[in-house]
């Protein structure tokens, strides 16, 4: 299990972005790794300003530096604060692009955002530009709601079989190497409420359900047991009913301070597309999540 070795995060310098660069500090100090701290100036906004002020580069001029006074601060208080090592990069244009570009420039492990901001921040995690950022990269993103006061303790990690679930298993592992993991599986019997309509009686419909309980844990400490984890490494949550629902329910019910989930699932659909279980946890859950966006063969 290789170690992260950079990570880039985005703020905008409001609240819920210092957050985010704060957690990514200390995943910094806790890893060893390289934190890169980005801010982009919308390209958009800069156009719409020369339009307004006209020749007047000055204006522009002392926007563009006190962008840079703020970004170079905030990074000497994390570098400090949190005895990182922490590289201020202030840029312009498309703010996705330019994330997107410097990820693949810097080969970063991790990208770091918070849930919510202002100006560009806030548009990146809300409706399509979400989709757009993680169907772009091949790099975990993790959504930071929480203003970090101490290291992940208790990470659950959604499991759903497919190529995913490994992939989201290890990242844990990399993001939070000395958390207790609580590996979750989510089942349903097929048709569940409708087999009574069919005239399935109860003692049949309830020896599908134990079947399906069954087969679910087999899958998970099988999984765990390829993964490299031993038993005391994590703690088996096998729970009935839909996925997106339990997930945010678990994580709270259980003190987990940090949810992993692959960003897609098992349907040919949702390998185009951000997965729905995705999309809601990132709407509905409390705490932050850390989204896979890789898969192993």
């Amino acid at each position: 299990m290789s170690a992260l070795a950079s990570i880039l995060a985005g703020t905008d310098f409001s609240a819920p972005s210092r957050h985010a660069a704060d957690r990514a500090a200390r995943l910094a100090h806790e890893t060893g790794a390289t934190l890169t701290l980005m801010h982009t100036l919308p390209g958009t906004a800069l156009s719409e300003l020369r339009q307004w002020l006209g020749a007047q580069p000055a204006a522009e001029q002392q926007l563009v530096e006190r962008a840079r006074e703020q970004l170079h601060q905030l990074a000497g208080e994390l570098a400090t604060g949190r005895r990182a090592s922490v590289q201020p990069l202030l840029a312009s244009g498309s703010p996705i692009d330019e994330i997107v570009r410097q990820a693949d420039a810097q080969d970063a492990d991790l990208l770091v955002l918070g849930a919510r901001g202002t100006g560009f921040l806030r548009r990146l995690l809300l409706g399509t530009t979400s989709e757009r950022l993680l169907g772009r990269t091949t790099r975990p993103l993790l959504v930071v709601r929480q203003s970090p006061h101490e290291p992940y303790r208790r990470v659950l990690v959604a499991l759903d079989f497919s190529p995913w679930s490994a992939q989201a298993v290890g990242l844990a592992r990399r993001v939070a190497p000395h958390a207790q993991l609580v590996l979750l599986s989510a089942f349903q019997v097929p048709f569940g409420e409708k087999l009574q309509f069919a005239g399935v009686d109860a003692a049949t419909i309830e020896l599908y359900r134990s079947q399906a309980r069954t087969g679910a844990t087999q899958r998970l400490h099988a999984l765990a047991q390829a993964a490299g984890l031993k038993p005391m490494q994590y703690d088996a949550c096998i729970v009935e009913g839909d996925a997106s629902q339990r997930i945010v329910e678990q994580e709270q019910e259980l003190d987990c301070d940090l949810v992993v989930l692959g960003k897609h699932g098992q349907s040919a659909a949702e390998d185009l597309l951000l997965g729905s279980v995705t999309k809601h946890v990132l709407a509905e859950g409390a705490n932050d999540v850390l989204v896979s966006t890789g898969r192993t063969a």
